[in-house]
């Protein structure tokens, strides 16, 4: 069973992943893009981090409080597409102040329904969804109980799903234009959401 404390702990741990990787995710989207992900991925760790520290409710409205804050960002398409994602993660999460390995299974699916509804993406056309669908379904196929575990899990999925970017041909957004160009640099959307679940994956 894992507290709100420490499930707290991980968003923090996972919003200055990001954070650090801003000029990473940056010279990425600077290939192909606005130059502007990392950026943009700053803003949104850093109202996730803030809603999250000073969010006083149960797990439910803690994540409700970082939705919220991001959905009034300023910013590219990653605002909204967090946003959805985060929204979708409150809507499955539990109203209270613990929450097991089964509620965390609940949670992330209620998140990649959310998303993929939004989004529209798979895996191969180079998006966020490229490491937030390896996850989820690494997540969801988890049968123990250890939380620890399946965060670990989660995020080596989504860094194998970033990294798989590589291969693949742009299909959305600005760097669908560049066509087989892009195939070798991986997707700035999947390198972002790889460093949150590598966040995630940290509990000190």
């Amino acid at each position: 069973m894992m507290t709100k404390t420490q499930l707290r702990t991980r968003f923090i741990h996972a919003c200055e992943n990001v954070i650090a990787a801003e000029t990473e995710l940056t010279e990425i989207d600077s290939k192909f893009g606005d130059a502007d992900h990392g950026l943009t991925m700053h803003k949104i760790a850093d109202a996730i981090r803030a809603a999250v520290e000073a969010s006083d409710g149960n797990i439910q409205e803690m994540l409700d409080d970082a939705a919220m804050a991001v959905m009034t960002l300023n910013g590219g398409s990653a605002v909204p597409l967090w946003n959805t994602w985060l929204d979708g993660m409150q809507e499955g999460s539990p109203q209270t102040e613990e929450i097991d390995a089964t509620g965390l299974r609940t949670m992330f699916a209620s998140a990649l329904e959310a998303l993929d509804d939004m989004s529209g993406a798979k895996v191969g056309d180079k998006t966020m969804m490229d490491a937030v669908i390896p996850a989820s379904e690494a997540i969801a196929a988890y049968e123990g109980e250890d939380e620890k575990e399946l965060f670990s899990i989660a995020a080596e999925a989504a860094r194998k799903g970033a990294e798989n970017s590589r291969n693949f041909v742009s299909k959305f957004g600005r760097a669908k234009s560049y066509g087989e160009k892009t195939i070798g640099t991986p997707d700035a959307g999947a390198v972002s959401m790889s460093r949150f679940f590598e966040g995630l994956a940290k509990d000190e």
